[in-house]
């Protein structure tokens, strides 16, 4: 659980409030009366620190966005500058392009300079001003790219397999004895990080998600037996659809990579959604990504550019299962189905997620600025915290099915808690 440093921090910060280093926060505040746990995880508490280990007037910072697109990344660019440039005085930021591969000059495009003129509006849209990809970079090669250019700061926002990526780098740059502050914004539009409460973009895309619904529902309902099937994102957790289901209040069923659900039989969901529709005329159905894989045919282990499985259809595999069922049964329907995911993801942020933007490139500046290195920055406990690369991306984060975010969906949908 220690924090890698890069040596000592002989510089005094600009700033004039500061966090204690010994500061921290438990990863669990949930206690049993009279039960204090021998061994628990406490991260350090993020902030700005008395001291810097890096001359502010002689620092190169660089940025990078990998992955996905998700709202809030132009936020979190133009934070980092704004932090860099106007609390410390770092004279050059710079943005590598379109991912990784913007560190390989082989490969990629020449980095962009930062200005104030340049990121002042770009908040206001979604996307990335430096552009994104998915895949690795060779690590010896970007850490020769951002030695020979002069870079001690990268920040590296994106998911698992970026902070992977950045972990390596860090690790790479060790090895050389070069002084490399790696600092990473954990990226995940599905809420998914283990240790952070809420990764930015979540909230932004429950909203969204919710205005699809909410047209989705009315299409539904203005037919006889009206089905509206919308998939949204979750390639291993179910919290969007969690959250635009509770949300919104208008979704009938709702299922998630941490439920498993059967479609024939009695208890099946076909069964259930003609019942519903039997005595409704109209139902909402909205399913996570990563759902249902088990049922579907597509299991060759293929893996995308990022190191993640490649997922079957669930939603045109459920469009069309529906519609045959129904057929079969000789049962009148009309089925709308809604894929929004490239909608929803590429929408700026809104204003709770803008704010959690700020927060934690905010921290993240003042981490790398203090010589901080091999870390991410989360929100836990509604507390900002450094994590270890190391540590975040050996576990992940589930919907657990027996607590009371499951139990609100069931309760909203009024579906029962296993099909089968």
């Amino acid at each position: 659980m220690q924090i890698q440093v890069l040596g000592e921090a002989v510089y005094p910060s600009p700033l004039r409030t500061f966090t204690d280093d010994a500061l921290r926060i438990p990863a669990n505040i949930r206690r049993h009366p009279g039960h204090t746990p021998h061994t628990e995880l406490m991260f350090e508490v993020a902030g700005p620190r008395a001291k810097l280990y890096f001359n502010p007037s002689q620092v190169r910072a660089g940025i990078v966005t990998c992955g996905g697109l998700c709202p809030g990344l132009n936020n979190v660019i133009r934070s980092l500058f704004f932090g860099l440039y106007y609390s410390y005085g770092v004279p050059e930021v710079w943005g590598f392009r379109f991912g990784y591969q913007g560190l390989d000059p082989q490969r990629g495009q020449p980095p962009l300079r930062l200005t104030p003129e340049l990121v002042e509006n770009i908040h206001r849209d979604g996307g990335t001003l430096l552009g994104t990809s998915r895949g690795p970079v060779d690590t010896g090669i970007a850490v020769d790219s951002l030695m020979r250019l002069g870079i001690q700061i990268l920040f590296t926002i994106g998911g698992d397999g970026t902070q992977r990526g950045a972990n390596d780098l860090y690790q790479e740059a060790r090895r050389r004895g070069y002084p490399l502050s790696v600092v990473g914004i954990p990226k995940t539009i599905d809420n998914d990080v283990a240790f952070v409460s809420r990764t930015f973009g979540y909230l932004t895309a429950v909203e969204e998600s919710c205005r699809v619904i909410d047209g989705a529902h009315r299409e539904a309902h203005s037919v006889l037996n009206g089905i509206s099937l919308v998939k949204l994102m979750g390639r291993a957790a179910g919290f969007i659809a969690a959250g635009a289901t509770v949300a919104s209040q208008d979704v009938n069923f709702t299922l998630i990579p941490e439920v498993p659900f059967k479609l024939e039989g009695p208890g099946g969901f076909l069964a259930a959604l003609k019942d519903r529709l039997s005595r409704r005329a109209h139902a909402v159905v909205v399913v996570a990504e990563g759902a249902g894989q088990d049922l579907l045919a597509m299991n060759s282990g293929e893996r995308d550019a990022s190191g993640n499985v490649k997922l079957g259809d669930i939603g045109v595999y459920l469009r069309d299962r529906i519609e045959g069922y129904l057929r079969a049964e000789k049962f009148p329907f009309v089925l709308r189905y809604f894929d929004p995911s490239y909608l929803i993801r590429s929408r700026p942020a809104d204003s709770e997620d803008a704010i959690v933007c700020d927060l934690l490139a905010r921290d993240a500046v003042h981490a790398a600025m203090a010589g901080k290195t091999g870390l991410v920055i989360g929100m836990l406990h509604d507390a900002f915290i450094h994590i270890p690369i190391e540590l975040l991306v050996a576990h992940h984060k589930r919907l657990n099915p027996d607590e009371v975010w499951w139990q609100s969906v069931l309760a909203a949908t009024g579906q029962p808690a296993l099909f089968e």
